[in-house]
């Protein structure tokens, strides 16, 4: 039997707090607080966003387990479990699963390259490990490879795989996606600037970084997608893209944490190799928090 998803609107890609280099639980716990008050659909944590390549697997399993633990089934957690270790992502998708994770998002192997046969057998040995829904994590921009929407088409054949994130910034993707595929195919936004035209091609929501620091906007934009009120959300958007630009403009997700440093949400300290924000940068950004309404 099939298991597919229906996730719509705003999820937040959690970013990872860190107090004297540990895990900072406390703030975490806080922020997925936070989330589903301010109208978060959803939450993914242990994303590119949460800094997974600089944690450990038991760190990436304890983010996962509070994530849940604290969402007390009140949002869907969409646990990231992606590697480019086909052995290493069955794992990390096993625990997310046991864990009781609604869903797990598996990148496309970065560095090693593979052809789109070999993603077809990635995703199929993950499907066949696993019985909750897997969304296709598509970010050729840090992957390298792309897949094809003719390799997602075959992977949506599969039991368990039920949609993408889909970080090209190709919003004719969506289309193309819903043609070969149908509306039950869950497509979700990986790429803020670019939301609103996913969205108008009949994309269901985003997977944000933005949501990190203005999640009330984002889930309120979303909602007026849904409804097909376009104009409430071009305000929204336009109130909104200086924050998606600026959130990008040094290596994501340095300056989400440095804006939510900013609400006193959690401490503006990164792992290396990521490093804390130019000042420049933290101009920038405090510019677009003013411009969203979310500081004087």
């Amino acid at each position: 039997m099939s298991v597919k998803t229906s996730f719509r609107g705003s999820f937040t890609a959690l970013v990872t707090p860190f107090s004297n280099g540990s895990l900072d639980e406390k703030a975490f716990r806080g922020l997925v607080d936070w989330q589903i008050a301010e109208g978060t659909n959803g939450l993914v944590p242990v994303g590119t966003t949460g800094e997974s390549p600089t944690l450990s697997h038991e760190e990436h399993r304890q983010v996962v387990e509070w994530c849940i633990e604290q969402a007390k089934g009140r949002v869907p957690v969409i646990a990231g479990s992606g590697s480019n270790s086909t052995r290493e992502a069955i794992e990390l998708s096993q625990h997310a699963e046991e864990a009781g994770a609604d869903a797990v998002l598996v990148v496309t192997p970065y560095y090693n390259k593979p052809t789109q046969e070999g993603l077809y057998q990635h995703f199929k040995a993950i499907n066949d490990a696993i019985g909750i829904p897997i969304i296709i994590y598509n970010i050729p921009m840090r992957s390298v490879i792309d897949m094809s929407v003719d390799t997602m088409t075959r992977l949506f054949e599969l039991d368990n795989i039920a949609g993408v994130k889909d970080a090209t910034a190709n919003v004719a993707r969506v289309s193309q996606q819903r043609a070969a595929m149908g509306e039950g195919f869950n497509q979700l936004s990986g790429e803020d600037a670019t939301v609103l035209g996913f969205m108008a091609h009949g994309g269901h929501g985003c997977i944000s970084v933005t949501s990190n620091v203005a999640p009330r906007l984002c889930a309120e934009f979303h909602e007026a997608c849904l409804k097909g009120d376009y104009r409430t959300a071009l305000k929204l958007h336009d109130k909104l893209m200086p924050l998606h630009t600026a959130l990008f403009i040094e290596t994501n997700p340095a300056p989400a944490k440095y804006a939510l440093s900013v609400l006193d949400k959690c401490a503006d300290t990164v792992r290396l190799p990521m490093v804390r924000l130019a000042e420049k940068t933290k101009i920038a950004v405090r510019e677009a928090m003013v411009h969203a309404g979310l500081i004087n």
